[in-house]
């Protein structure tokens, strides 16, 4: 399964004990559904946890069923409907609206005064018009909406929640997303879904580690060529000397490391120094390199 699977499978087993939070997740379905009017109420989804879920939470919230339940077995799109108006009517009501005062829907906060109802609320959004990007690709998380007064509600909602959505459309839908990953981790947690938000800490983690490994097996190489580079270019220089006979009139502590360069090109400027006798330190070595070089200019 994808991760965003995994996450509606996770929120799926979150319980609902209370009338409030059954409603107030219903709530959040019905406003992030594919469609919600007084003639029609239709929820596609393709999470099998979350087709279990809905009959039951339902029944919880309104005491009504489903007029068109799928086959949860099939594969594809599974779809919920409710055409009854009188089922219709009672569900508006629930939230404080009607069909006739309410052609353009928004969120009644009123059914949403008690933390729990406002943390179901959002739980239900997710579940309906939700997803989230596998953290080990990129970081990603939006809820959709085609009713652009929810969308702004869900955001100010949102920022209570103390959050920091960005927003946009798209298709003429309209979406709230999160591209961060500690506030993606901060809101599947508080929407139930802990095992998912510990997931994308560590991917996060993980990715981290390469990122750092990679960067020091990069400057490692750098320098290391580098030094080969540098190497080359002293023995180069004492070849030089040698052949303009030079290097034998240069001071013997200069023909000593001439020798050793020449003897170990691979070794660095330390393993250098401590082939000398008696041993030498770095910046002594790199001293008489450096004589070496200006001789051979010279």
């Amino acid at each position: 399964m994808s991760f965003a699977s995994d996450t509606k499978q996770e929120l799926c087993r979150e319980p609902v004990h209370r009338r409030c939070c059954a409603v107030a997740e219903s709530y959040g379905v019905l406003l992030f559904c594919n469609t919600f009017s007084d003639k029609l109420i239709r929820i596609v989804t393709e999470s099998r946890d979350f087709a279990q879920r809905l009959p039951g939470l339902f029944k919880k919230a309104f005491s009504v069923s489903f007029d068109d339940l799928p086959d949860v077995e099939q594969g594809g799109k599974l779809i919920f409907q409710i055409h009854d108006r009188a089922a219709i009517a009672r569900i508006y009501e629930a939230f404080g609206l009607t069909a006739e005062n309410n052609l353009a829907l928004h969120i009644n906060l009123g059914v949403l005064e008690e933390e729990c109802d406002r943390i179901s609320f959002l739980r239900g959004a997710f579940l309906a018009g939700g997803s989230v990007t596998d953290p080990e690709k990129r970081y990603h998380l939006e809820l959709t909406t085609s009713h652009l007064k929810v969308s702004n509600e869900a955001y100010s909602l949102l920022l209570e929640q103390s959050f920091q959505p960005k927003d946009t459309m798209r298709n003429g839908s309209s979406v709230l997303y999160f591209k961060q990953s500690d506030a993606i981790e901060d809101f599947l947690t508080l929407i139930g879904a802990p095992v998912c938000a510990m997931r994308i800490m560590e991917a996060k983690v993980e990715k981290d580690l390469r990122n750092g490994v990679n960067r020091r097996v990069n400057c490692e190489t750098a320098n290391l060529g580098k030094a080969v580079d540098a190497a080359q270019e002293q023995i180069a220089a004492i070849r030089q000397l040698h052949t303009a006979g030079v290097l034998e009139q240069l001071p013997e502590k200069l023909q000593k490391t001439a020798q050793l360069r020449v003897e170990h090109p691979e070794a660095t400027l330390t393993e250098l120094a401590q082939l000398h006798e008696p041993i030498l330190t770095k910046s002594a070595v790199n001293h008489r390199l450096r004589k070496l070089m200006e001789a051979a200019k010279e």
